[in-house]
């Protein structure tokens, strides 16, 4: 557990202030003085269905015939009572359950039973809730806004009359509740996603747009906020960009679709973002796995890349998210070459600093471990650990602190982590070859050493070289005792490995036969057991590469990694 300065708990007090006042703002607005602003709780009629860019699971609603839900990575065998009824297994599927994304399966599936069970069950929703708890923190409620506004003629069209006003009745009321208690929501990504519920209510529900002007301000203030000039996410985790447009995208087209200029600030991080999630995928098509990126589907993010009409110049660096991406032939290569995001928005950042990872075409070579599923989350305290990211280690300790709060885990969802401080980091050309030049001072205050990388790809894509070195800050260094290291290249499960013919080399094989050499000096080559996270599967066993040995304040390191011809 990391000690606190004095300006982090600065920070917290700051933060759980504003949060207190966010909250007292909140209950002011809903209390029956002030409701009133919002509009009438009774719903009119719907101007526009938005369309939903989340895909189906077909195996749905199959499996909740036979009394099986999956939501957020767990499944719940019903036993024949609804699912209003069971106490959820955890916060995730409570809240995948209240949110009413499912929805979307039932409706994909195109029958009837599924249609009258989504009326039935969303029917009971509305008589269960008194309006506490989970089911109406902000995000919640507005990702239950949005499935209801998506799904809206497979709810009411053709419906009878009780189930029509109940329905309608409680979605006008979600909607002042939420105009009132957006305010109250965790920074970050929980924030957007309830503005944007209400934005999508404003726009889509009559006698509701005359508050539109108010909230388009808030709204195009929020994503100003949260996404960077470069397209990435505050938070520093490029899956959540993901998701923020599979909601973003309609909203455009709902603004459109009522005669409405969007907000320039959504057109520009739409672009933007787009640019920004080409730019972190490796040769798979997948984003590269750095601060939470985990186990998801690659249809939300094709989705999202298809909309070539958003015009997204091609990002030619990531500098504000502190990403670097390098290509040469068919190799890619990308880096976290950034700090820790401030503590509202790094619950699930990792200690991942200068950590790479690599592909040859298609075939991912070297990852990080990547962040668990929902379900796995018994192993994010080790996912989030250098460790288990492409980088060095000193003295078996992160590069980063996990900062362990009560108060401050409470409103930001998790535990925050801090440091590096500064971070340096710069791309050069040198005879065809990519070169990435960085450092991280992580290491700075309980040791007094620099981790600095050099990582050069060849022009042709062939290899990488690469240098790290622990230096002290400004003069030579001699510690009072040596410091044992360890530099981490972890393997994608589907790569093995064997021991090569001379010490200090190895052999990496993928499954279509293609051989990579690996040698290191400077320090002794291993090959052990690793785990591999993100996985749809669960955790995984991988092999990675370990070059031990220790430091007495200044140690280079080389090693490299080339294709077999």
């Amino acid at each position: 557990m990391a000690a606190l300065s004095l300006a982090e708990k600065s920070r917290i007090a700051f933060i759980a202030a504003k949060r207190s006042q966010r909250a007292s703002m909140a209950r002011l607005q809903f209390s029956p003085l002030l409701r009133w602003r919002f509009g009438s709780a009774s719903l009119g009629n719907l101007l526009i269905v938005p369309q939903t860019l989340r895909s189906a699971d077909p195996s749905f609603w199959p499996e909740l015939k036979l009394g099986h839900m999956g939501l957020a990575g767990t499944g719940v065998d019903l036993r024949g009572h609804s699912p209003f009824e069971l106490r959820p297994p955890n916060d995730g599927w409570e809240r995948a359950l209240h949110g009413f994304g499912w929805l979307r399966h039932l409706e994909a599936s195109g029958d009837f039973e599924a249609r009258d069970l989504a009326r039935s069950l969303t029917v009971e929703w509305t008589l269960r809730q008194r309006g506490v708890g989970l089911a109406w923190e902000p995000a919640v409620l507005g990702r239950r806004i949005i499935s209801w506004l998506n799904h809206a003629n497979f709810l009411l069209d053709d419906a009878s009359v009780e189930t029509y006003d109940a329905i309608t009745t409680s979605l006008g009321a979600q909607i002042v509740r939420l105009a009132a208690s957006w305010r109250d929501g965790p920074d970050g990504y929980p924030r957007l996603l309830a503005l944007t519920g209400l934005v999508l209510a404003n726009i889509c529900v009559a006698g509701h747009d005359r508050h539109l002007d108010e909230i388009e301000k808030t709204f195009a203030a929020e994503i100003d906020r949260q996404l960077l000039d470069d397209g990435g996410h505050v938070s520093r985790n490029p899956a959540i960009l993901v998701e923020i447009l599979l909601d973003l995208l309609p909203t455009r087209q709902c603004f459109a679709a009522r005669g409405r200029k969007p907000p320039p600030a959504l057109l520009q991080a739409l672009a933007s973002s787009v640019a920004f999630l080409r730019y972190m995928r490796l040769g798979d098509g997948r984003l590269a796995r750095f601060n939470g990126v985990s186990v998801a589907s690659p249809a939300g993010l094709a989705t999202v890349l298809a909309y070539d009409d958003l015009f997204a110049t091609p990002l030619a660096a990531a500098r504000e998210s502190g990403y670097v991406h390098l290509a040469c032939g068919a190799t890619t290569l990308i880096a976290d070459a950034g700090p820790a995001p401030p503590f509202e928005f790094a619950a699930d950042s990792h200690a991942g600093c200068l950590s790479f990872e690599l592909s040859a075409g298609p075939r991912l070579i070297f990852v990080n471990g990547g962040a668990p599923a929902a379900a796995d989350h018994e192993w994010r305290p080790q996912a989030r650990a250098t460790a288990s990211h492409n980088t060095l280690v000193v003295n078996e300790t992160s590069s980063a602190k996990l900062v362990r709060h009560k108060g401050l885990e409470a409103l930001i969802g998790g535990a925050p982590i801090r440091g590096p401080q500064t971070v340096t980091s710069k791309v050069e050309e040198r005879n065809g070859d990519l070169v990435w030049t960085a450092s991280h001072d992580g290491y700075l205050g309980r040791s007094g050493l620099i981790h600095h990388r050099e990582i050069t790809l060849s022009a042709s894509g062939s290899g990488i070289r690469a240098v790290d070195r622990l230096t002290g800050a400004e003069t030579a260094l001699r510690l009072k005792s040596d410091l044992p290291f360890a530099i981490h290249v972890h393997l994608h499960p589907e790569i093995t490995c064997r021991r090569g013919t001379r010490p200090g080399t190895a052999e990496i094989i993928t499954p279509e036969g293609q051989v990579w050499f690996f040698s290191a000096e400077g320090a002794e080559l291993n090959i052990e057991e690793g785990v591999y996270f993100a996985d749809s599967s669960g955790p995984r066993r991988a092999l990675q590469f370990v070059l031990r040995g220790a430091t007495f304040g200044d140690t280079t390191v080389s090693w490299k990694a080339e294709i077999r011809a």
